[in-house]
């Protein structure tokens, strides 16, 4: 029998081992005609307070399920940001979860790479890995745990200039945080610290989405962030503390 989608509640941010992924697609939920007024209307809201929101493609995630241990299945429908308007309509049910990559840059000391966001994106002044949302896939092509990597590919070139092949990206982890949200986290290999900030100030200044970087090494050292970083963050240090070498 197909599986049934769970629905995607809104726990503390937490990071959970993964060991293989499998991704689902399901039809997009039906919205309401009031659900499409209200959600129109936060996304104009949201455009006039930020002019650089763009209506484009995106993957939204409707649920999860775990059926053993070390393996996420992951329920997927095509959509566009606006749809994450519905986050501001309290009385709407609709699913507003993200499916996100993010990618784990090391040092070669044990540190991790982390940006703030330019002010002109969705999450303005906050700390995070390089990573973004993912993109749905070209038609006739699957969306899979190798999808998954080209993205990150894509993101961690297009955020510090820090060119990587799929094959090097190891799947680490996935996080689940507000919203319901999922971000598949995959490991780079290390690189010296001169080497990612020459290649992060190679970048054109007005394509970046990252304005500034910062190496961390565990949770102690957030508080030395000058703003907010990603709710997922402490736990991913937490993590990567524990389980390095």
């Amino acid at each position: 029998m197909p599986e049934t989608p769970v629905p995607l509640l809104p726990p503390p941010a937490e990071v959970l081992g993964v060991r293989r992924i499998r991704l689902v697609e399901v039809p997009a939920p039906r919205l309401t005609a009031e659900e499409r007024r209200e959600r129109d209307r936060a996304w104009a809201e949201m455009v006039l307070a930020n002019p650089t929101l763009f209506d484009g493609p995106v993957v939204a995630c409707a649920g999860t399920s775990w059926p053993r241990p070390g393996e996420l299945h992951v329920f997927w429908f095509h959509m566009t940001y606006r749809h994450y308007a519905l986050r501001r309509v309290t009385s709407s049910t609709a699913p507003t979860a993200s499916l996100s990559v993010s990618v784990l840059q090391p040092t070669d000391d044990g540190r991790l790479l982390v940006g703030r966001m330019s002010p002109s994106t969705a999450a303005p002044g906050r700390w995070q890995p390089p990573g973004g949302g993912v993109e749905p896939p070209p038609d006739g092509e699957r969306l899979d745990l190798a999808a998954l990597r080209r993205n990150a590919v894509r993101e961690l070139a297009e955020e510090t200039g820090v060119a990587a092949t799929p094959g090097e990206l190891a799947l680490w982890a996935v996080t689940r945080g507000r919203y319901g949200s999922v971000g598949v986290l995959f490991l780079a290999p290390p690189l010296p610290e001169p080497v990612l900030r020459e290649r992060f100030g190679a970048l054109a200044p007005p394509e970046r989405e990252l304005v500034e970087l910062a190496f961390v090494r565990s949770p102690a050292d957030l508080p030395g962030l000058p703003g907010p970083h990603a709710d997922y963050l402490s736990p991913v240090l937490h993590r990567f503390a524990r389980l390095r070498p």
